[in-house]
Protein backbone atom coordinates (compact mmCIF):
# COMPACT_ATOMS: atom_id res chain seq x y z
CA UNK A 1 0.00 0.00 0.00
CA UNK A 2 1.36 3.48 -1.07
CA UNK A 3 2.33 5.87 1.69
CA UNK A 4 0.91 9.01 -0.33
CA UNK A 5 -2.99 9.48 -1.63
CA UNK A 6 -4.12 9.11 -4.81
CA UNK A 7 -7.56 10.07 -6.66
CA UNK A 8 -9.27 7.19 -5.54
CA UNK A 9 -7.48 6.37 -2.29
CA UNK A 10 -5.83 7.81 1.17
CA UNK A 11 -2.14 6.70 1.32
CA UNK A 12 -0.85 4.46 4.92
CA UNK A 13 0.65 7.78 6.19
CA UNK A 14 -3.00 9.84 5.85
CA UNK A 15 -4.91 6.57 7.74
CA UNK A 16 -2.45 5.62 10.80
CA UNK A 17 -3.20 9.65 11.06
CA UNK A 18 -6.38 9.50 11.39
CA UNK A 19 -6.99 6.29 13.48
CA UNK A 20 -4.41 6.99 15.36
CA UNK A 21 -6.08 10.73 16.28
CA UNK A 22 -9.21 8.67 16.71
CA UNK A 23 -7.42 6.45 19.13
CA UNK A 24 -6.01 10.15 20.58
CA UNK A 25 -9.44 11.49 20.82
CA UNK A 26 -11.51 8.74 21.84
CA UNK A 27 -9.51 8.38 25.33
CA UNK A 28 -8.81 12.13 26.01
CA UNK A 29 -12.52 13.24 25.84
CA UNK A 30 -14.28 10.19 28.34
CA UNK A 31 -11.15 11.28 30.20
CA UNK A 32 -11.35 14.49 30.84
CA UNK A 33 -15.35 14.29 31.32
CA UNK A 34 -14.89 12.30 34.19
CA UNK A 35 -12.11 13.93 35.29
CA UNK A 36 -14.04 17.17 35.17
CA UNK A 37 -17.47 15.83 37.26
CA UNK A 38 -15.13 14.72 39.99
CA UNK A 39 -13.40 17.63 40.14
CA UNK A 40 -16.94 19.44 40.58
CA UNK A 41 -17.63 17.38 43.77
CA UNK A 42 -14.37 17.91 45.27
CA UNK A 43 -15.36 21.46 45.06
CA UNK A 44 -18.81 21.00 46.26
CA UNK A 45 -19.95 21.73 50.00
CA UNK A 46 -20.45 17.84 50.34
CA UNK A 47 -17.08 16.62 49.88
CA UNK A 48 -15.45 14.65 52.76
CA UNK A 49 -11.91 15.50 51.79
CA UNK A 50 -11.28 12.07 50.45
CA UNK A 51 -7.28 12.40 49.22
CA UNK A 52 -7.71 9.07 47.73
CA UNK A 53 -10.18 10.96 45.06
CA UNK A 54 -8.20 13.99 45.24
CA UNK A 55 -5.27 12.00 43.88
CA UNK A 56 -7.60 10.16 41.22
CA UNK A 57 -8.15 13.72 40.18
CA UNK A 58 -4.73 14.88 39.17
CA UNK A 59 -4.04 11.40 37.84
CA UNK A 60 -6.88 11.60 35.45
CA UNK A 61 -6.34 15.35 34.34
CA UNK A 62 -2.94 14.73 33.72
CA UNK A 63 -3.46 11.91 31.82
CA UNK A 64 -6.13 13.88 30.02
CA UNK A 65 -3.72 17.22 29.06
CA UNK A 66 -0.63 14.83 28.19
CA UNK A 67 -2.99 12.86 25.16
CA UNK A 68 -4.20 16.47 24.71
CA UNK A 69 -0.40 17.93 24.05
CA UNK A 70 0.05 14.75 21.91
CA UNK A 71 -3.71 16.10 19.63
CA UNK A 72 -2.39 19.04 19.24
CA UNK A 73 1.28 18.26 17.49
CA UNK A 74 -0.53 15.14 15.79
CA UNK A 75 -3.59 17.00 14.60
CA UNK A 76 -0.30 19.97 13.04
CA UNK A 77 0.90 16.95 11.82
CA UNK A 78 -1.78 15.83 9.97
CA UNK A 79 -2.83 18.83 8.50
CA UNK A 80 0.76 19.73 7.18
CA UNK A 81 0.54 15.83 5.48
CA UNK A 82 -2.90 16.76 3.83
CA UNK A 83 -2.07 20.12 2.44
CA UNK A 84 1.00 18.17 1.08
CA UNK A 85 -1.38 15.30 -0.74
CA UNK A 86 -4.01 15.24 -3.16
CA UNK A 87 -7.52 14.67 -1.78
CA UNK A 88 -8.90 11.61 -2.95
CA UNK A 89 -12.16 12.61 -5.55
CA UNK A 90 -16.13 12.79 -4.17
CA UNK A 91 -17.95 9.59 -5.04
CA UNK A 92 -20.62 11.04 -5.04
CA UNK A 93 -20.18 14.88 -6.64
CA UNK A 94 -23.81 15.34 -7.54
CA UNK A 95 -25.00 15.66 -4.69
CA UNK A 96 -24.50 19.03 -3.44
CA UNK A 97 -25.55 19.74 0.11
CA UNK A 98 -24.41 16.39 1.31
CA UNK A 99 -20.91 16.98 -0.07
CA UNK A 100 -20.98 20.57 1.48
CA UNK A 101 -21.79 19.20 5.23
CA UNK A 102 -19.40 16.79 4.61
CA UNK A 103 -16.52 18.88 3.96
CA UNK A 104 -17.69 21.86 6.28
CA UNK A 105 -17.64 18.72 9.26
CA UNK A 106 -14.43 17.81 7.85
CA UNK A 107 -12.93 21.28 8.69
CA UNK A 108 -14.57 21.52 11.75
CA UNK A 109 -12.64 18.66 12.64
CA UNK A 110 -9.40 19.94 11.48
CA UNK A 111 -10.14 23.00 13.36
CA UNK A 112 -11.71 21.72 16.92
CA UNK A 113 -8.39 19.12 16.52
CA UNK A 114 -6.06 22.10 17.22
CA UNK A 115 -7.62 24.41 18.87
CA UNK A 116 -9.37 22.02 21.40
CA UNK A 117 -5.86 21.42 23.25
CA UNK A 118 -4.67 24.63 22.66
CA UNK A 119 -6.88 26.37 24.59
CA UNK A 120 -6.80 23.59 27.37
CA UNK A 121 -3.01 23.99 27.15
CA UNK A 122 -3.77 27.91 27.96
CA UNK A 123 -5.42 27.26 30.76
CA UNK A 124 -3.29 25.04 32.16
CA UNK A 125 -0.09 27.15 32.04
CA UNK A 126 -2.30 30.29 33.03
CA UNK A 127 -3.32 28.24 36.33
CA UNK A 128 -0.65 27.75 39.12
CA UNK A 129 -0.71 24.02 41.69
CA UNK A 130 -2.76 21.84 39.64
CA UNK A 131 -2.32 18.28 37.57
CA UNK A 132 1.22 18.56 35.09
CA UNK A 133 1.72 17.64 31.92
CA UNK A 134 3.77 14.11 31.75
CA UNK A 135 6.77 15.81 29.65
CA UNK A 136 10.19 17.10 29.98
CA UNK A 137 8.96 20.90 28.43
CA UNK A 138 7.73 22.35 31.86
CA UNK A 139 4.24 23.55 32.29
CA UNK A 140 3.84 27.40 31.41
CA UNK A 141 3.60 28.77 27.64
CA UNK A 142 5.54 32.02 26.14
CA UNK A 143 3.73 35.12 26.74
CA UNK A 144 0.78 33.23 28.99
CA UNK A 145 0.71 34.86 32.48
CA UNK A 146 -0.09 32.99 35.47
CA UNK A 147 -3.79 34.87 35.64
CA UNK A 148 -6.97 33.17 37.15
CA UNK A 149 -8.74 35.79 34.79
CA UNK A 150 -6.79 34.00 31.78
CA UNK A 151 -7.06 30.77 32.50
CA UNK A 152 -11.23 31.24 33.18
CA UNK A 153 -11.90 32.79 29.69
CA UNK A 154 -9.30 29.98 28.11
CA UNK A 155 -11.57 27.11 30.24
CA UNK A 156 -14.69 28.74 28.67
CA UNK A 157 -13.22 28.42 24.90
CA UNK A 158 -11.92 25.04 25.48
CA UNK A 159 -15.13 23.43 26.61
CA UNK A 160 -17.47 24.64 23.70
CA UNK A 161 -14.64 23.93 21.22
CA UNK A 162 -14.81 20.78 22.87
CA UNK A 163 -18.58 20.62 22.19
CA UNK A 164 -17.89 21.24 18.73
CA UNK A 165 -15.49 18.90 18.78
CA UNK A 166 -18.11 16.05 19.78
CA UNK A 167 -20.94 17.29 17.42
CA UNK A 168 -18.31 17.17 14.23
CA UNK A 169 -16.91 13.53 15.60
CA UNK A 170 -20.39 12.54 15.71
CA UNK A 171 -21.43 14.22 12.34
CA UNK A 172 -18.80 12.46 10.71
CA UNK A 173 -18.94 9.24 12.20
CA UNK A 174 -22.85 9.16 11.11
CA UNK A 175 -21.71 10.19 7.74
CA UNK A 176 -19.24 7.36 7.55
CA UNK A 177 -21.72 4.86 8.71
CA UNK A 178 -24.39 6.42 5.79
CA UNK A 179 -22.18 5.89 3.06
CA UNK A 180 -21.18 2.27 4.17
CA UNK A 181 -24.63 0.67 4.95
CA UNK A 182 -27.11 2.77 3.10
CA UNK A 183 -25.20 3.93 -0.11
CA UNK A 184 -23.12 1.05 -0.06
CA UNK A 185 -20.29 2.97 -1.30
CA UNK A 186 -16.51 2.92 -0.96
CA UNK A 187 -16.15 5.76 1.19
CA UNK A 188 -15.79 4.03 4.53
CA UNK A 189 -13.23 1.40 3.00
CA UNK A 190 -11.15 4.44 1.32
CA UNK A 191 -9.83 4.97 5.02
CA UNK A 192 -9.73 1.26 5.95
CA UNK A 193 -6.45 -0.91 6.08
CA UNK A 194 -5.14 -3.09 3.77
CA UNK A 195 -6.09 -2.88 -0.21
CA UNK A 196 -9.35 -3.16 -1.74
CA UNK A 197 -11.04 -2.70 -5.15
CA UNK A 198 -12.09 1.64 -5.34
CA UNK A 199 -13.93 3.02 -7.76
CA UNK A 200 -12.17 5.82 -9.79
CA UNK A 201 -13.96 8.86 -9.00
CA UNK A 202 -13.70 12.08 -11.49
CA UNK A 203 -11.11 14.67 -9.80
CA UNK A 204 -11.35 16.61 -6.71
CA UNK A 205 -12.64 19.92 -6.84
CA UNK A 206 -11.93 22.42 -3.80
CA UNK A 207 -14.64 24.91 -3.05
CA UNK A 208 -13.90 28.02 -0.25
CA UNK A 209 -17.52 27.51 0.60
CA UNK A 210 -17.37 24.62 3.52
CA UNK A 211 -14.46 26.81 4.68
CA UNK A 212 -15.99 29.76 5.45
CA UNK A 213 -19.21 27.74 6.63
CA UNK A 214 -16.68 26.11 9.10
CA UNK A 215 -15.11 29.69 10.04
CA UNK A 216 -18.65 30.98 10.88
CA UNK A 217 -19.25 28.36 13.55
CA UNK A 218 -16.05 28.97 15.04
CA UNK A 219 -16.38 32.51 15.02
CA UNK A 220 -20.23 32.24 16.56
CA UNK A 221 -18.24 29.85 19.52
CA UNK A 222 -15.31 32.13 20.27
CA UNK A 223 -17.97 35.14 20.76
CA UNK A 224 -20.01 32.86 22.67
CA UNK A 225 -16.97 31.24 24.64
CA UNK A 226 -15.21 34.74 25.20
CA UNK A 227 -18.78 36.44 26.58
CA UNK A 228 -18.90 33.48 28.68
CA UNK A 229 -15.55 34.03 30.48
CA UNK A 230 -16.75 37.24 31.29
CA UNK A 231 -19.44 36.66 33.16
CA UNK A 232 -17.14 33.65 34.94
CA UNK A 233 -14.44 36.53 35.72
CA UNK A 234 -17.22 38.85 37.22
CA UNK A 235 -18.90 35.94 39.21
CA UNK A 236 -15.10 35.11 40.03
CA UNK A 237 -14.48 39.15 41.32
CA UNK A 238 -17.68 38.98 43.06
CA UNK A 239 -16.77 35.98 45.00
CA UNK A 240 -13.46 37.10 45.75
CA UNK A 241 -14.41 40.38 46.97
CA UNK A 242 -16.77 38.70 49.63
CA UNK A 243 -14.98 38.89 53.34
CA UNK A 244 -12.11 36.31 53.55
CA UNK A 245 -12.83 33.50 55.78
CA UNK A 246 -9.17 33.91 57.07
CA UNK A 247 -8.40 34.65 61.16
CA UNK A 248 -8.11 38.25 61.40
CA UNK A 249 -5.05 39.28 62.28
CA UNK A 250 -4.47 42.12 64.46
CA UNK A 251 -2.34 45.02 64.36
CA UNK A 252 1.52 44.46 66.08
CA UNK A 253 3.55 46.56 67.27
CA UNK A 254 6.95 46.39 65.88
CA UNK A 255 10.47 48.60 65.45
CA UNK A 256 10.35 48.10 61.55
CA UNK A 257 7.19 48.35 59.43
CA UNK A 258 6.96 46.06 56.16
CA UNK A 259 6.24 48.09 53.01
CA UNK A 260 5.88 45.45 51.01
CA UNK A 261 6.27 41.57 51.70
CA UNK A 262 5.84 37.99 49.87
CA UNK A 263 5.40 34.99 51.83
CA UNK A 264 5.50 32.61 49.25
CA UNK A 265 6.63 28.54 49.25
CA UNK A 266 7.29 25.78 46.34
CA UNK A 267 6.51 21.95 46.54
CA UNK A 268 6.54 19.46 44.18
CA UNK A 269 3.16 18.15 43.06
CA UNK A 270 2.82 14.52 41.03
CA UNK A 271 6.17 15.54 40.03
CA UNK A 272 5.29 19.14 38.67
CA UNK A 273 6.78 21.92 40.86
CA UNK A 274 4.04 24.45 42.12
CA UNK A 275 4.64 27.73 43.57
CA UNK A 276 1.99 29.21 46.04
CA UNK A 277 2.04 32.24 48.59
CA UNK A 278 0.53 33.86 51.83
CA UNK A 279 -1.20 36.56 51.03
CA UNK A 280 -2.00 38.17 54.98
CA UNK A 281 0.26 37.74 57.47
CA UNK A 282 1.95 40.24 60.05
CA UNK A 283 5.63 40.75 61.38
CA UNK A 284 6.61 42.15 64.55
CA UNK A 285 10.50 43.43 63.62
CA UNK A 286 13.05 44.51 66.43
CA UNK A 287 16.06 45.20 65.05
CA UNK A 288 19.02 46.75 65.89
CA UNK A 289 21.18 48.20 63.13
CA UNK A 290 23.77 49.10 64.70
CA UNK A 291 24.26 45.82 66.58
CA UNK A 292 28.22 43.57 66.27
CA UNK A 293 28.23 40.05 65.20
CA UNK A 294 25.77 38.41 67.47
CA UNK A 295 21.89 38.80 68.65
CA UNK A 296 20.35 41.62 66.89
CA UNK A 297 16.75 41.48 67.83
CA UNK A 298 13.61 38.89 67.11
CA UNK A 299 11.06 38.60 65.21
CA UNK A 300 7.36 37.36 65.70
CA UNK A 301 5.24 36.72 62.58
CA UNK A 302 1.75 35.29 62.23
CA UNK A 303 0.73 33.89 59.36
CA UNK A 304 -3.38 33.58 58.37
CA UNK A 305 -3.75 30.12 56.81
CA UNK A 306 -6.40 30.35 55.01
CA UNK A 307 -5.23 33.20 53.01
CA UNK A 308 -2.84 30.58 51.22
CA UNK A 309 -3.34 31.03 47.25
CA UNK A 310 -2.01 27.47 45.48
CA UNK A 311 -3.91 28.20 42.33
CA UNK A 312 -7.16 25.62 42.24
CA UNK A 313 -6.05 23.47 44.43
CA UNK A 314 -6.38 26.38 47.37
CA UNK A 315 -9.51 25.08 49.20
CA UNK A 316 -8.08 21.54 49.31
CA UNK A 317 -4.77 23.00 51.01
CA UNK A 318 -7.39 23.84 53.90
CA UNK A 319 -8.53 20.44 53.99
CA UNK A 320 -8.09 18.01 57.65
CA UNK A 321 -5.23 16.50 56.46
CA UNK A 322 -3.77 19.48 55.27
CA UNK A 323 -3.22 23.04 56.79
CA UNK A 324 -6.88 22.37 58.89
CA UNK A 325 -7.28 26.09 58.86
CA UNK A 326 -10.55 25.55 60.46
CA UNK A 327 -8.83 23.94 63.80
CA UNK A 328 -5.85 25.77 63.02
CA UNK A 329 -6.41 29.50 61.44
CA UNK A 330 -3.23 30.45 62.10
CA UNK A 331 1.01 30.06 61.64
CA UNK A 332 3.40 31.50 64.04
CA UNK A 333 7.25 31.60 63.45
CA UNK A 334 9.28 33.43 66.41
CA UNK A 335 12.75 33.74 66.29
CA UNK A 336 15.30 35.67 67.34
CA UNK A 337 17.44 37.63 64.54
CA UNK A 338 21.32 36.86 64.62
CA UNK A 339 24.15 38.70 62.62
CA UNK A 340 26.97 36.27 61.42
CA UNK A 341 30.21 37.25 60.26
CA UNK A 342 28.72 36.93 56.99
CA UNK A 343 24.90 37.41 56.46
CA UNK A 344 22.01 36.61 59.52
CA UNK A 345 19.65 34.01 60.70
CA UNK A 346 16.42 33.90 62.36
CA UNK A 347 16.77 31.03 64.77
CA UNK A 348 13.75 30.00 66.33
CA UNK A 349 10.17 27.66 65.93
CA UNK A 350 7.59 27.55 63.63
CA UNK A 351 4.17 26.61 64.84
CA UNK A 352 1.91 24.64 61.91
CA UNK A 353 -1.42 22.99 63.47
CA UNK A 354 -0.60 21.81 66.66
CA UNK A 355 3.42 21.00 65.73
CA UNK A 356 5.95 23.32 67.20
CA UNK A 357 9.36 22.13 64.61
CA UNK A 358 12.80 24.35 65.11
CA UNK A 359 13.52 26.47 62.83
CA UNK A 360 16.98 28.37 61.16
CA UNK A 361 16.02 30.99 58.49
CA UNK A 362 19.52 32.30 57.12
CA UNK A 363 18.81 35.66 55.22
CA UNK A 364 20.61 38.40 53.39
CA UNK A 365 19.99 42.37 54.38
CA UNK A 366 20.79 45.15 52.93
CA UNK A 367 20.73 48.39 55.02
CA UNK A 368 20.05 51.65 53.44
CA UNK A 369 19.27 53.93 56.90
CA UNK A 370 16.18 53.58 57.84
CA UNK A 371 15.57 51.05 55.23
CA UNK A 372 15.48 47.63 54.76
CA UNK A 373 15.81 45.03 52.27
CA UNK A 374 15.32 41.44 53.38
CA UNK A 375 15.37 37.75 51.43
CA UNK A 376 15.44 34.84 52.92
CA UNK A 377 14.77 31.11 52.01
CA UNK A 378 14.34 27.34 54.26
CA UNK A 379 13.42 24.59 52.94
CA UNK A 380 10.82 22.73 54.89
CA UNK A 381 9.26 18.56 55.85
CA UNK A 382 5.54 18.82 55.61
CA UNK A 383 5.57 15.62 57.49
CA UNK A 384 7.25 17.62 60.41
CA UNK A 385 3.91 19.95 60.75
CA UNK A 386 1.60 16.40 60.04
CA UNK A 387 0.59 17.89 56.57
CA UNK A 388 -0.57 15.47 54.15
CA UNK A 389 0.08 12.16 56.16
CA UNK A 390 -2.10 10.37 53.95
CA UNK A 391 0.37 11.00 51.11
CA UNK A 392 3.73 9.00 52.94
CA UNK A 393 5.43 9.17 50.10
CA UNK A 394 6.45 11.42 47.58
CA UNK A 395 4.41 10.28 44.51
CA UNK A 396 1.45 12.92 44.71
CA UNK A 397 3.04 15.37 47.03
CA UNK A 398 6.73 15.91 47.81
CA UNK A 399 8.07 16.27 51.26
CA UNK A 400 10.25 19.20 50.75
CA UNK A 401 8.49 22.49 50.96
CA UNK A 402 10.68 25.92 49.59
CA UNK A 403 9.65 28.78 51.75
CA UNK A 404 10.87 32.05 50.24
CA UNK A 405 10.51 35.05 52.06
CA UNK A 406 11.37 38.64 50.62
CA UNK A 407 10.37 41.86 52.18
CA UNK A 408 10.98 45.42 52.17
CA UNK A 409 10.74 47.37 55.74
CA UNK A 410 11.23 51.17 57.18
CA UNK A 411 12.23 51.47 60.83
CA UNK A 412 9.50 53.66 62.70
CA UNK A 413 10.70 57.01 64.07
Amino acid sequence: MSRYNSQAKYGSVAKGFHWFMALLILTAIPLGLVANNLAHQIRSPEFDGSLEMISRVFLLFSIHKTIGVAVFFTALLRIVWAISQPKPGLLHPDRKLESWAAETVHWLLYGSLVLVPLFGWIEHAATTGFAPIWWPFGQDLPLVPKSDSVAHLFASLHILFVRVLIVSLLLHIAGALKHHVIDRDATLRRMLPGKSNLPQPAEHKSSMIPLFSALGVWFAVMGIGVLAGFFTMADQQVTQAAPAQSAPLQQVASGWEVQEGTLGISITQMGSQVSGSFTEWTAAINFDAAASVGSVGDVEVTIAIASFDLGTVSAQAMGPDFFDSATYPTAVFKAQLEKLDTGYQAVGTLTIRDKVVPVTLPFSLDLQGDHAVMAGTVTLDRLSFDIGQSMPDESSLGFAVDVQIDLTADRVN
